[in-house]
């Protein structure tokens, strides 16, 4: 984060839009230098560890990770779950087992679906312009929503402003028309569809478009449209306010430079990612959405298709790796490719994804990365577990 407390969702494998964040009294309880050596988890622990276990005792050994944990489904549907380091640095608690986590712009591929089933349904339409549902809202210096279309949002060709670049320094609960104003006082990055760039600016917009549509909460269409049917208990939409993580999860640490004590940011006003980057969940539960999603299980094939629909994103995701619509593809070591998103939020960074052939897996450390080095590591540890 080099300096920041909180910063923008950033994609996986590069930092966008860091910037210096004040902390709440609450969570700046400095932690100091503890111990980091519980790897292996205490249950089920084997002589030898498999790779994947390997790979997140190295998070916390070697990159300074306070924790790691992971979900791994294999193409017979058969699952494991890992742990590495503690879940509590100040008291010393193990990490629970497939605890709760912020998924930062995870949650984009949730909005993206919700806003896909509302193309099949014939409510919108992805070549349709922004202002055909939300007129004259999207105006600024080069932006203008007669020009942008919704497959541009969801694709990241909007040239729409990063707003997450422009966020004041104190922690609040910030209403999405809050956050696309913020973004509308800049100019665009480009003209729309003649280029690439993430931004959450984007899924704001997206998110405002779905509650436009339907006249109804995003939080309550992804919940009616994706958790119910697929099954999801661990997953959820945080409502206003609500800073704290419902169910057992590992802590999620900050460390203002590199020879500073880490600090507990568990609790925090997650409102300033919204449709972005607001949700929580489990390593299980994203496996099973990711499944379900490959598996045709959430949209008509038209759209699927659609979705993965891709754009070279390699300056931020990595070599090979492409946008579709809320959704990246990565080649794997062994072969073929992984369909997945990661995110990252103040205190957490998720790395993972899914294959054609069911198999899942999504790795969680309890600590934004800000070096290359982890961020390779991290991205290692999910190939591990794919590819296992």
């Amino acid at each position: 984060m080099r300096g920041q407390t909180r910063q923008g969702l950033r994609s996986p494998g590069r930092q966008q839009g860091t910037r210096r964040r004040a902390l709440p009294a609450a969570a700046a309880v400095a932690i100091g230098v503890m111990a980091l050596g519980a790897l292996a988890p205490p249950a089920a622990s084997v002589a030898r560890p498999d790779a994947v276990q390997q790979s997140l005792n190295a998070l916390v050994r070697d990159d300074g990770m306070p924790a790691a944990l992971a979900s791994v489904k294999d193409r017979d549907g058969r699952t494991r779950t890992y742990t590495a380091g503690l879940g509590n640095l100040a008291t010393g608690a193990p990490v629970p087992v497939d605890g709760q986590v912020r998924i930062g712009s995870n949650t984009k591929t949730f909005v993206a679906v919700v806003l896909l089933q509302l193309v099949a349904e014939r409510r919108m339409d992805l070549d349709a312009t922004v202002d055909t549902y939300l007129p004259g809202l999207v105006r600024g210096e080069g932006i203008d929503g007669r020009r942008i279309t919704v497959r541009q949002l969801l694709q990241q060709t909007s040239g729409l402003p990063n707003y997450s670049d422009h966020l004041g320094d104190d922690v609040r609960y910030y209403a999405p028309c809050e956050l696309l104003a913020i973004a509308l006082q800049h100019p665009a990055d480009f003209a729309p569809g003649t280029s690439w760039k993430y931004s959450n600016t984007n899924y704001v917009l997206a998110g405002l478009l779905v509650q436009k549509v339907t006249g109804r909460p995003l939080a309550e269409q992804i919940d009616r449209r994706i958790i119910k049917p697929v099954g999801l208990r661990h997953t959820y939409f945080p409502a206003p306010g609500d800073a704290s993580i419902r169910e057992p999860h590992p802590h999620g640490y900050y460390r203002e430079s590199a020879d500073a004590p880490l600090r507990d940011i568990t609790e925090i006003d997650p409102s300033w990612g919204w449709a972005a980057g607001q949700m929580v969940s489990t390593s299980s539960d994203l496996n099973r959405f990711l499944r379900a999603l490959l598996a045709g299980r959430l949209l008509p094939s038209a759209q699927l298709a659609q979705m993965r629909s891709t754009v070279p994103a390699e300056a931020t995701f990595g070599s090979g790796s492409r946008y579709g619509l809320g959704i990246v593809s990565r080649p794997l070591p062994c072969g073929g490719l992984s369909w997945g998103h990661g995110g990252s939020f103040p205190g957490y960074e998720t790395r993972g994804g899914a294959t054609d052939d069911g198999r899942a897996a999504n790795v969680v450390v309890t600590m934004q990365l800000t070096d290359e080095a982890g961020r390779m590591d991290l991205e290692r540890a999910v190939d591990a577990a794919l590819c296992r």
